[in-house]
């Protein structure tokens, strides 16, 4: 009687089936896309632009209070749309059961300036203890200082 000789590890293949795992990173590929700009916390502003801004990272916060002012005078408080008699309510409601009674201001760079001051005069009348308001950093450009010209005379 001879004995079967079975020949089964000559079935298995030891290829990689990358196939699922490509279409699987696709697919998160397309949901990161989509979710990224939801992301954004409050409304878009162009903020000013300056040489040296102090950092504030409390305003990145979930919880930061933040009032924008657009370039056309429209005040947003978080994303709400706010008219300007009504902020100091607003603000007064939500700072009712906080220990820390701070307001971040995200000012257009080209929003009328009456406007900006007014915002600021609401929200301290609000109570507010710290004003913070935000601004971008200027990008530095490393030219050589130009050589001055030498006058007409010399």
């Amino acid at each position: 009687m001879a004995l079967a000789k079975r020949d089964e590890g000559s079935k298995v293949t030891s290829d990689i089936n990358v196939t699922p795992m490509v279409d699987v990173m696709l697919v998160l590929l397309i949901i990161f896309m989509v979710i990224t700009p939801m992301l954004q916390k409050g409304v878009s502003v162009d903020l000013a632009k300056v040489n040296n801004p102090e950092q504030m990272p409390d305003a990145d916060k979930e919880d930061a209070l933040i009032v924008a002012i657009m370039r056309d005078g429209k005040i947003f408080f978080g994303n709400d749309i706010t008219p300007a008699d009504q902020l100091t309510q607003k603000v007064k409601d939500r700072l009712a059961n906080r220990v820390d009674k701070r307001v971040f201001i995200r000012a257009d760079a080209r929003a009328k300036f009456g406007s900006v001051v007014q915002v600021v005069d609401n929200v301290r009348a609000a109570g507010v203890d710290q004003l913070g308001l935000l601004t971008d950093q200027r990008k530095q450009t490393n030219q050589p200082p130009q050589a001055a010209l030498p006058s007409p005379g010399q």
